[in-house]
């Protein structure tokens, strides 16, 4: 049973996609099961926020309201992803034509999404700052809901599509995940602290939750992968993009990190990307197919991340 439990905790993110990936697949080739589709997507649907939800709350019962304050660090970041965002898209803008337009929108999503919900789990786990991390994932979706309504209908010009009701679809889709786990962590702990140290007895919690979470991601990735009816070719394009975009996120996070102290915190907070929300801009405000990014993303930080967190349990990752 040792080995069994030990084997468990090393793989859980390997099992959790693997598993994900798995059960969607199982559902789509079991062709009486599909009778059961809007039911079963209605229920994922709430389940997902719902466990994000949680995930957030349970690590912000771990943090001192005190300890959320800016750092040089995060500043660098926001300019590294918000500067990239927008030289792609007026790049796109001012050669839509252009052959690599799908790959270069593709990163463009990878780019502009915001850090992960569950970063803050990752990161503790490695051995982290998580108020930090936390710190940067509200400052990033802040930045989000400015530059996506900005730029996108320069890229994607839309009769209608006002920066206001842009803004606002994405303030209204990041509010509830974000900010109300934060006010509920922070309403516990100084009018109901027993609760709260209850809370504290389980800090491996969140991260059970997260694997659950991401065995739903990892199917809903699974299903816009399979359902996108464009050429194989063009979803290469999309996956290498995606790829590439999730390899210099993460070492440029990294080498910006290492200058203060924060080489792992500041990797995780630009690699890790709340992937959800990256399918749910592209099918929003882009092409559909550009969507399918968030899904390949999904897979590549989370593979990226279960080897460091393997390595971080073996004493192999230092921050």
């Amino acid at each position: 049973m040792g080995r069994l439990r030990n084997f468990l905790r090393d793989w859980m993110l390997v099992i959790a996609i693997i598993g994900g990936a798995c059960l969607y697949l199982a559902y789509h080739f079991a062709t009486p099961l599909h009778a059961a589709g809007p039911v079963l997507s209605r229920i994922v649907a709430v389940v997902q926020p719902l466990l994000l939800f949680l995930m957030l709350f349970l690590t912000f019962c771990k943090i001192e309201p005190k300890d959320l304050r800016p750092h040089r660090w995060q500043a660098w970041l926001l300019l590294f992803q918000g500067s990239l965002f927008m030289l792609l898209a007026l790049l796109v803008h001012f050669f839509p034509d252009m052959q690599a337009r799908i790959p270069l929108e593709a990163a463009m999503l990878c780019l502009i999404c915001p850090t992960a919900t569950a970063c803050a789990v990752v990161t503790g786990k490695l051995g982290g700052d998580i108020a930090g991390v936390v710190t940067y994932t509200i400052a990033i979706n802040l930045l989000t809901a400015v530059l996506v309504p900005l730029f996108i209908p320069l890229v994607y010009p839309v009769e209608g599509l006002t920066f206001i009701s842009a803004f606002s679809r994405i303030l209204a889709k990041v509010f509830p995940l974000l900010i109300m786990p934060c006010l509920l962590a922070w309403f516990i702990r100084y009018f109901m602290p027993r609760l709260h140290k209850a809370i504290l007895r389980y800090p491996d919690l969140a991260f059970h939750v997260w694997a659950v979470s991401l065995a739903l991601a990892i199917a809903t990735s699974t299903r816009a992968i399979l359902l996108n009816e464009d050429s194989a070719t063009v979803l290469v394009w999309i996956a290498l993009a995606s790829a590439l975009s999730c390899i210099l996120q993460f070492w440029s996070g990294k080498m910006i990190g290492s200058a203060y102290g924060q080489r792992i915190t500041a990797g995780q907070a630009l690699g890790q990307k709340n992937t959800v929300f990256a399918i749910w801009m592209g099918y929003t405000f882009m092409d559909p197919i550009v969507s399918i990014a968030g899904g390949f993303y999904s897979i590549w930080h989370n593979i990226f991340n279960s080897w460091q967190l393997y390595r971080a349990r073996k004493g192999a990752l230092k921050e």
